[in-house]
């Protein structure tokens, strides 16, 4: 049976990668979500409904045994509501407006942290939050890829090291007490020339580094501020995460022994907690990437139309190390051949629509490789090879990660 208007089958296979992955995930997020609000409502509702009836039965306590009136004392409870949003608490609290306070304040700005236990009342407080978390923000941000880059880089340092160590185990000491010919320390360095540690690894380096600043952390807080362990737990998680709910907050009281050292040691925490949890949800994202590039590699089916070849192969694959396969098409290949093509177009002969766009899309992916080796300081040689792997030409966290991890190279 003929194809009619072009390929007849499977339409995830005619999808662009980057895009079957992006609508992947997007479904995969949704799916992820609603389970999360079904084990959450679950859990919380049932608590929900019985903290509302007990407080409607305090409230039919208290104006019957001080003979208010329902509304009366509907109306200061309202009127303490917004005392509390300008800081004001029945227990006594620190100043949040002095500058102490103020410097913590824009510390959860800039860190996305957001704890919302101090917000501005004033409009020129509000306007100038918007200008000052803007510029704060994408400078914080900045400052986490950069500590992203370094602590790749050391980390990769480090399992290198240990690499060559057991290489130089397993060659064993040489015999008769002869020093290693030239030619055997050249291939030794050239077998470890193109070696980089596996994403799981550093997953598992950050992963336990995260896990030890937490606890760390959460057994000052249950000293300092009189939480639960386990609480002081889920207040680091919160916080180094920069979900920053607000329930839980350090540091507000208004005396603490130790007081200076417990700021400067809540400021410290915070701060490579943060750091350390930001490199791992990236990392755990490139193992994210990989689960959806295994997803649609078994969703997706060879084309078997008639006068139809193998289709072009896939680009912006990071996968699995055993599983890995050469490539030898790129963007600058490709944009080599199609101007070949068009070269070989007759003058008079009118472009189709299909080629217009194919050129236009592989002009927009060259221009977006170029801007981005711009902005990471290191243009690409003329000379050099053109495979690239999946987050070659890639901006941020991505790009940092890029060609230094096992699974993120094709080499």
């Amino acid at each position: 049976m003929a194809c009619r208007a072009g390929c007849c089958c499977s339409s995830i296979a005619s999808l662009n990668e980057d895009n079957a992955r992006f609508l992947m995930l997007a479904l995969l997020i949704i799916i992820y979500l609603l389970c999360g609000a079904a084990v959450f409502s679950a859990l919380e509702h049932p608590k929900e409904k019985l903290a509302k009836e007990r407080w409607a039965q305090r409230i039919e306590q208290f104006t019957h045994k001080h003979n208010l009136s329902p509304d009366e004392l509907k109306n200061f409870l309202r009127n303490y509501e917004e005392a509390n949003l300008a800081g004001i608490r029945v227990d006594a609290t620190r100043p949040r407006w002095d500058f102490a306070g103020a410097f913590y304040f824009v510390g959860t700005v800039v860190s996305t942290i957001g704890f919302g236990m101090t917000t501005p009342v004033t409009i020129a407080g509000k306007i100038f939050l918007i200008f000052y978390g803007l510029i704060g923000c994408a400078a914080t941000i900045l400052f986490f890829n950069l500590f992203l880059e370094r602590v790749i880089t050391v980390i990769a340092f480090v399992l290198k090291s240990c690499h060559e160590c057991r290489e130089r185990r397993k060659a064993g000491p040489p015999q008769n007490c002869q020093r290693p010919s030239t030619v055997s320390r050249e291939r030794r360095t050239d077998s470890l020339a193109g070696w980089k540690p596996s994403v799981y690894c550093v997953m598992l380096i950050l992963g336990v580094a995260a896990i030890v600043v937490s606890c760390c952390a959460s057994a000052m807080y249950s000293a300092a501020e009189g939480w639960d362990y386990l609480d002081a737990l889920y207040f680091c998680f919160v916080a180094f995460s920069t979900i920053g709910f607000g329930d839980m907050v350090s540091n507000q009281r208004e005396m603490y022994k130790a007081q200076a050292a417990y700021r400067v040691g809540n400021f410290l925490f915070i701060l490579t907690g943060v750091c350390c949890i930001y490199s791992l949800f990236n990392v755990i994202s490139i193992v994210i990437k990989q689960v959806l590039n295994w997803l649609l590699r078994r969703l997706e089916t060879p084309c078997r139309c008639p006068g139809r070849g193998n289709r072009h192969p896939r680009r912006n694959v990071v996968v699995p190390g055993h599983m890995r396969t050469r490539r030898d098409n790129s963007i600058e290949t490709d944009g080599v051949n199609d101007s070949e093509a068009d070269g070989r177009r007759m003058s008079g002969e009118m472009i189709s629509m299909k080629d217009f766009l194919a050129a236009n899309k592989v002009n927009l992916a060259i221009m977006q490789k170029q801007l981005s080796e711009m902005a990471n300081g290191y243009p690409r040689p003329l000379g050099s090879s053109s495979r690239h792997n999946e987050f070659s030409g890639g901006v941020g966290a991505l790009g940092i990660m890029n060609n230094r991890l096992a699974e993120t190279s094709v080499d």
